[in-house]
């Protein structure tokens, strides 16, 4: 998609992507459940869960194992949010990575304001769409979901670390929240956030926007246009965009890990400006350039090595985390249901 100089083609991206009524037979395939959710300022969000897939339990090559021993075995309390780009809804996502993250843990495809089959909302590039994810956040603890994951491409993970940032990583319990409520009348806690990983993450919003603007004119020129397309999109929408871009928050995502994943023939977030998110980031982060893929297609040029990095990433996330947390139910829940990953009683 190429920009020209108008803010409207920032807040007004297409629903769907060109392609995506192709993707139906592969989305139906995958199975799972169609879900309805409330982002956290009330508007109807549609995305797709997918259970997890434990494949048998089948022993895993010695590249595959770690300190969860031969098998990895998911665990019913655990989830992965998937988070799409700019543009089009979370099917293409859903079909390129669904059958590798599910394996790891359940996924949740959610669809941002705006796009796909959820209401119309302007794309805020995270102010406004970390909402999205307080939402989809809920929706899981609600269904017992104690751990969660976060996977983005470009803007999906400018959301994801964002969501970390705004929202917290949920280690801490609110300041709000009365300690001496009983216990059926408290909400279903929500999950924790243990792990990020974001593909084609730009450290400044103008860049992505610059370089996508069919204009002969040098980097700097297009980098201003793009900054005065921002902030004539922030008047609109009464909020500053920029104010959650990456560069300026990245560090404070630590502890959670982080995982920045680059293609070294990206020419929309060119490999340097992922060198310089992962500078910001700080020691917390893992960066890794994918030779000769483009913007967020590091999965089609690498997809072996892609799957075995980032579930091995996503694995030490959650096992790391695990505790013996007990579940608080809230008082009349419903009782699970086929979309519910957690057993009773448990």
């Amino acid at each position: 998609m190429r920009f020209g100089p108008s803010p409207s083609r920032i807040l007004d991206g297409p629903r769907t992507a060109p392609g995506e009524d192709a993707l139906k037979p592969a989305i139906d395939a995958l199975g799972g459940e169609v879900v309805k959710l409330r982002s956290h300022d009330g508007l109807r969000l549609g995305g797709r869960w997918l259970p997890a897939d434990p494949g048998g339990h089948e022993p895993l090559a010695a590249s595959e194992r770690g300190p969860w021993g031969d098998s990895w075995r998911p665990d019913p309390y655990e989830a992965i949010v998937l988070l799409h780009g700019w543009t089009g809804s979370i099917a293409p996502d859903l079909v390129a990575f669904g059958p590798t993250l599910r394996r790891t843990a359940g996924v949740l495809g959610l669809d941002f304001r705006g796009h796909g089959t959820s209401d119309y909302g302007p794309t805020t590039f995270g102010l406004y769409e970390i909402e999205d994810v307080a939402g989809a956040l809920t929706w899981l603890g609600e269904r017992g979901i104690r751990r969660v994951a976060l996977v983005g491409t470009s803007m999906g993970g400018i959301v994801a670390i964002a969501s970390v940032v705004v929202l917290g990583d949920g280690s801490l319990t609110q300041a709000d929240e009365d300690p001496s409520a009983p216990a059926a009348a408290i909400d279903a806690p929500r999950p924790r956030i243990v792990g990020v990983v974001g593909e084609s993450v730009p450290p400044d919003l103008r860049v992505p926007i610059a370089n996508r603007m069919p204009l002969p004119l040098g980097g700097p020129i297009r980098r201003a246009l793009a900054g005065r397309m921002f902030a004539a999109a922030s008047r609109q929408v009464g909020g500053d965009i920029r104010a959650t871009e990456p560069g300026r928050i990245v560090s404070l995502v630590a502890p959670v890990p982080l995982l920045l994943i680059y293609g070294t023939a990206d020419r929309t977030v060119p490999p340097a400006q992922g060198r310089r998110l992962a500078k910001l980031a700080g020691p917390n982060a893992e960066h890794w350039e994918v030779p000769g893929a483009g913007h967020s297609v590091a999965r089609g040029a690498q997809p072996e090595a892609w799957d075995l990095r980032v579930s091995q990433f996503l694995r030490r996330a959650f096992f790391g985390s695990r505790e013996a947390v007990p579940i608080i139910q809230r008082s009349g829940a419903p009782k699970p249901e086929s979309a519910h990953p957690g057993p009773e009683g448990d």
